[in-house]
């Protein structure tokens, strides 16, 4: 074999190596951006339109996995869960009454239970990012309610508004709980009351 030969080899094999390297890069990139998109559901999209580019989506919410696993996050015990759901019943009792106020004691509400399973209680994106992680079937529901909250804080939210944050609220509630709360009579009577006051 000459030494023309060889080196047609060589450049052959180094060709080979770097066309399996690509193809080992690019599935090694498909699989973890379907990963994520399993993970995250609409929270993938969520980011990319966020981050403007998938490549960059990809990075945070890799950063957001990686930020969640260092943290201390726990499931609360049957005491906390306990009082948890008596504080909520009592919360939504009141919406009839005040729709706003319950609202806002409902986000309240929110972060007590988050930070009482060891979400740190940043601002409210960063509260989100962490909350995606976990529990990113109902992340949305969390961004829905809280632009609600903050519209009502500004009084430009209708009863209907406040209703719906309130759904978007329990579903939350009881992910963080870590089971689905009793619907108790309360409840039937706010989704009841509010449907009607919309209704007129």
């Amino acid at each position: 074999m000459d030494s023309r030969t060889v080196l047609y080899f060589i450049i052959a094999a180094v060709v080979a190596l770097v066309i399996i390297g690509a193809m080992v890069w690019f599935a090694t990139r498909r699989r973890q951006r379907e990963h994520l998109r399993q993970r995250f559901g609409p929270e993938y999209e969520h980011a990319v339109a966020e981050r403007g580019d998938e490549r960059r989506a990809v990075a945070e919410l890799q950063a957001r996995e990686k930020r969640v696993a260092e943290l201390h996050i726990r499931p609360l015990e049957a005491a906390e869960r306990e009082r948890a759901a008596g504080a909520w019943k009592s919360v939504q009792a009141r919406f009839v009454d005040d729709p706003p106020g319950v609202v806002s004691d409902a986000d309240r509400l929110i972060g007590e239970v988050m930070a009482a399973r060891g979400y740190p209680m940043a601002d409210f994106e960063q509260r989100a990012a962490d909350l995606s992680v976990q529990h990113a079937g109902v992340v949305t529901n969390y961004r829905a309610a809280h632009d609600i909250a903050e519209r009502s804080r500004a009084g430009r939210a209708s009863t209907e508004d406040l209703r719906q944050s309130m759904v978007h609220y329990r579903s939350l509630f009881a992910e963080l709980v870590g089971e689905e709360p009793v619907r108790h009579q309360e409840e039937v009577r706010v989704d009841e009351s509010t449907r009607r006051t919309s209704d007129r």
